[in-house]
């Protein structure tokens, strides 16, 4: 069978619920409105602090915060602008979004302080900037990286911007320039598919190699290299269970 025939069934797998593990990470969210700046910086501020943990855990850990009155102004820029460090550090730390007492609140505050700086608070007006269209929000972001840490990272940007489409009702332009956020589970599950090799996987470029691979693959198909996202994760973290 060929790669793709083998990636339409396990997406036909997937929404029919076959993969387990329906609920994702960033479903521990506040239900807030979807076309709203409030949503959108609620699954964008977190999102930077998302490298090597738990994702269930980093997003329950936002939505206690949010629901929590003394901790839900971290997720309003100008209301990080004014607060001291110590502050900030106390918020992020008492529900565990932030991990590391110094660095990880470093970069929550220099987000926000891009947001306010250059958008007015506001990520809508940064995407508005940008026209919603993906190619060139990816370009303005990758071109001002130090005003976006870790944000501007290959596979938290692309990710991020899978999120926005997913979470959020804003209507973006170009999805296709979202190239498969090559995480552990998508890496492997692109060894279990043949894609790259299990000796691939100690190349320090691995994961450019891989969404390159899935491009290539799915060019003139039906299927944006995003959409594998959610199947593969599922399918890599419940061991493979089902063969396709």
């Amino acid at each position: 069978m060929e790669i793709v025939d083998r990636v339409k069934l396990l997406i036909k797998y997937y929404k029919e619920g076959l993969l387990g593990g329906e609920k994702m990470p960033e479903d521990s969210n506040p239900g807030l409105n979807k076309s709203s700046n409030e949503n959108a910086l609620y699954f964008t501020l977190p999102m930077a602090l998302n490298y090597q943990r738990n994702s269930y855990k980093l997003w329950e850990s936002a939505l206690n915060s949010f629901k929590d009155e003394g901790c839900r102004g971290i997720f309003n820029p100008n209301e990080v602008k004014n607060m001291k460090d110590d502050q900030l550090r106390q918020k992020l730390l008492k529900y565990g979004v932030a991990l590391q007492p110094n660095k990880q609140p470093q970069i929550w505050r220099r987000l926000c302080d891009t947001l306010v700086d250059y958008f007015e608070g506001n990520i809508l007006n940064l995407f508005a900037k940008n026209d919603f269209d993906i190619k060139n929000i990816k370009e303005y972001i990758l071109s001002n990286k130090k005003l976006f840490p870790y944000l501007s990272g290959s596979k938290i940007l692309n990710y991020w911007l899978y999120v926005m489409t997913k979470y959020t009702d804003l209507k973006f332009t170009n999805r296709g320039e979202i190239t498969i956020a090559p995480d552990t589970h998508v890496l492997q599950a692109s060894v279990k598919l043949g894609v790259i090799t299990e000796e691939e996987l100690k190349k320090s470029n691995i994961r450019e190699i891989t969404s390159q691979r899935w491009k290539e693959i799915l060019k003139g198909e039906d299927l944006q290299p995003i959409d594998l996202h959610t199947p593969f994760w599922l399918w890599s973290r419940n061991g493979f269970k089902i063969e396709v």
